[in-house]
């Protein structure tokens, strides 16, 4: 394809997109193509020649598209959304169309200078004290990765890097049972080995960390020759929406000298509203952050945004600088390659600023809103609903149930046999999890574009499939 070619098929290209979003509520959520289906349609060698775009695009849509489950669909329930808003959508597609590389300033400073204010935007936003800078990373799993090292960086004295964990005492993290296995393995990454990663037991509705349990197995390492190293805190994790005590166990952390961490990816988008801030308090005093815009903000995938107290502690774990990478004659300049573990970067912060200037702050505010008024009123009408019972409280808009009628002698199979025979009904797509061994549905609501109806018609769908079974 040639360059003047290209505009006739971006127009066609946005019409198709533009039309997909207007109706993609009318098609099954999630893909129906059987394993292999995709792949079997695709040749197995490479063309020798090249083929004109008619015949590829007619292929995108026989071949890609049925195995395509749409994250952009309304009454997406499963998991956490990842959204595409049209003006974030509208500025990755520029970002595409100039392609730059933004590892250094020099390689652009403007994509540098807008992370550093777009990153201050959200900062702004959560109202976390000015003391925070931010970086954008790929994904929160990369943010856990970089806050590991430097708790590993920082307990052995910024030696790890030179002299690696050889002949150092076994270093100690800890978080409770709730936290994303993103976390497990940054562990193995970061070379502190699984056997090195302290579940601590939880208490309460919130399925949170137990700040005694906390204190009695830092003591415990510390008698038994080891060396605490960081604390992990969950806000709204996967499962349940599970949310540590942050105020009490930052203060254990302090106590001890732990570096500490909080993966917010998912409810963090919510805390833009002050009402929701009672979930994290004391976040101020941790030394890193993370939640994902591209969850439930309405950024597409990827954007995480990492907040750190002392960006110092980050740079020194992962900068590193031969001369080619040398900046000369600037001073006051930030290399975002130096607080992150790839080199390469890309122009992220463009959609934040499309996405904020397009809705601002109010409105999405009021979108994260109406999802979680939708989500417990769905949650309240289930309650009441003969044979279910909640097994997890909102959490946002988060919350647990399993079908559970009398007589049923096995509900872990029951209710995965309801699971899948509602997302095979195509209607509204949900994801199992388990609660204390149990095997129970979630429910989420999440999707940026998804009403009142589409919320409420899961209802319908649940006890209607359910009464089949």
């Amino acid at each position: 394809m040639k360059w003047d070619e290209f505009s006739g098929w971006g127009r066609r290209i946005a019409d198709w997109a533009q039309d997909y979003h207007l109706t993609v509520g009318d098609k099954p959520v999630r893909a129906r193509t059987e394993p292999g289906e995709v792949l079997n349609a695709l040749p197995a060698t490479p063309p020798e020649g090249g083929e004109g775009m008619e015949a590829i695009f007619a292929d995108f849509e026989e071949i890609v598209m049925p195995g395509i489950t749409h994250w952009q669909h309304p009454r997406f329930f499963a998991y956490f959304a990842s959204n595409a808003a049209a003006p974030s959508v509208l500025a990755e597609f520029l970002t595409s169309a100039i392609a730059p590389q933004c590892m250094l300033w020099q390689t652009s400073p403007a994509a540098t200078e807008m992370e550093t204010r777009m990153m201050d935007w959200l900062r702004q936003a959560l109202d976390l004290p000015e003391e925070f800078q931010g970086v954008i990373q790929d994904s929160a799993s990369s943010a856990t990765l970089a806050a590991v090292l430097t708790m590993r960086e920082k307990a052995l004295n910024w030696q790890g890097n030179q002299q690696g964990l050889f002949a150092q005492k076994p270093l100690r993290i800890y978080c409770s049972s709730e936290v994303h296995t993103s976390v497990d393995r940054a562990i193995w990454v970061a070379g502190i080995g699984q056997q090195n990663l302290v579940r601590v037991p939880i208490k309460g509705d919130w399925r949170g960390m137990d700040p005694a349990a906390l204190r009695q197995a830092i003591e415990a390492d510390i008698a038994a020759g080891m060396q605490p190293a960081g604390l992990i805190l969950c806000v709204g994790g996967t499962g349940t929406g599970a949310t540590d005590p942050v105020d009490d166990c930052l203060q254990i952390a302090e106590d001890y000298g732990l570096y500490s961490h909080i993966d917010a990816a998912w409810a963090g988008s919510a805390m833009i509203c002050p009402e929701y801030r009672h979930y994290w308090p004391g976040v101020a005093r941790a030394d890193s952050i993370v939640f994902n815009p591209h969850k439930w903000l309405g950024v597409q995938f990827d954007c995480s945004a990492h907040f750190l107290k002392n960006p110092d502690d980050l740079v020194q774990t992962l900068a590193i600088s031969p001369e080619y990478l040398k900046t000369h004659g600037k001073d006051g300049i930030i290399n975002y390659s130096e607080w992150s573990v790839p080199l390469g970067r890309r122009f992220r912060a463009l959609k934040i600023w499309f996405l904020i200037r397009t809705y601002g702050l109010e409105g999405l505010r009021q979108r994260l809103r109406n999802h979680i008024t939708w989500s417990e009123a769905l949650h309240d009408r289930l309650a009441a609903t003969p044979d279910f019972e909640i097994v997890t409280p909102p959490m946002w808009s988060l919350w647990t149930f399993r079908y559970a009628p009398k007589g049923a002698s096995d509900l872990d199979d029951l209710n995965l046999r309801l699971v899948n025979a509602i997302n095979d009904d195509g209607r509204i797509y949900l994801t199992q999890t388990r609660v204390d061994g149990d095997l129970v549905i979630r429910f989420q609501a999440g999707q940026f574009e998804t009403t009142q109806a589409d919320v409420m018609m899961a209802h319908t769908v649940i006890t209607e499939i359910a009464a089949t079974l």
